[in-house]
C-alpha cells in the first residue's frame, strides 16, 4: 500500500511541476514609466537643491573664517587668545557643517523612501493582480545582478503590468 502511495506521488509531482507557470517583470522599467516617479524625482531634486544652497552658504562662511584666520595668524600683533578663539570658531563651524551634511543626507533618504513606498506598493499590487489573472506560480523581479539564467519557458509580464497600471 505504501509503495502504491509513493508511486502515485512520484507520478503526480512531475505533472504538477509541468503545470507551473513562471513570469518575470522589469520593475525598474515600470517604475520609471510611472508618472508618480517623475513627481517624486522632481520633489527630491527640489529638496536636494535647497540643501545644496545651504551647504554652499556654510562652506563660504567657513572659507571666509579661515581666510580671516590666516590673516590674523600671520600678524605678530594679534594676541594668542584671539587666534585660539578664531581657530576654535572654525572648528565649531566645521563640526556644524559636517552635522548638517549628515542630517541632510538622512532627511533626503527618508524623503526618498516615503515618496517611493507608495510607488513600490502600487507596482507590487499590479504584479500580484497580473500573477493571479495569469495563473502564474511565481512572478520574479528581473534583476540583472540577481538572475543568472532565465529559461525560454519563463514569460515576461512587464507589458501586462504596464497595461494594468495604465502605462501603455
Amino acid at each position: 500500500m505504501f509503495k502504491k502511495f509513493l508511486l502515485a506521488i512520484a507520478l503526480i509531482l512531475p505533472l504538477s511541476a509541468m503545470a507551473q507557470k513562471f513570469g518575470i517583470v522589469d520593475a525598474d522599467q515600470v517604475i520609471e514609466a510611472m508618472p508618480e516617479t517623475t513627481a517624486a524625482k522632481s520633489q527630491l531634486e527640489e529638496t536636494s537643491k535647497k540643501y545644496e544652497v545651504e551647504n554652499q552658504k556654510l562652506q563660504e562662511e567657513i572659507n571666509k573664517l579661515f581666510t580671516d584666520f590666516q590673516t590674523i595668524q600671520n600678524d605678530p600683533n594679534t594676541p594668542e587668545s584671539i587666534k585660539e578663539r578664531r581657530s576654535q570658531e572654525i572648528q565649531e563651524r566645521y563640526q556644524k557643517f559636517e552635522q548638517f551634511q549628515a542630517t541632510a543626507s538622512q532627511e533626503l533618504a527618508r524623503l526618498r523612501e516615503s515618496l517611493m513606498a507608495p510607488i513600490s506598493q502600487k507596482l507590487m499590487e499590479a504584479v500580484k493582480t497580473v500573477g493571479a489573472e495569469g495563473n502564474y506560480t511565481f512572478v520574479f523581479i528581473n534583476e540583472p545582478n540577481l538572475m543568472m539564467y532565465v529559461g525560454t519557458d519563463v514569460i515576461n509580464v512587464t507589458a501586462d503590468v504596464r497595461k494594468k497600471l495604465g502605462l501603455n
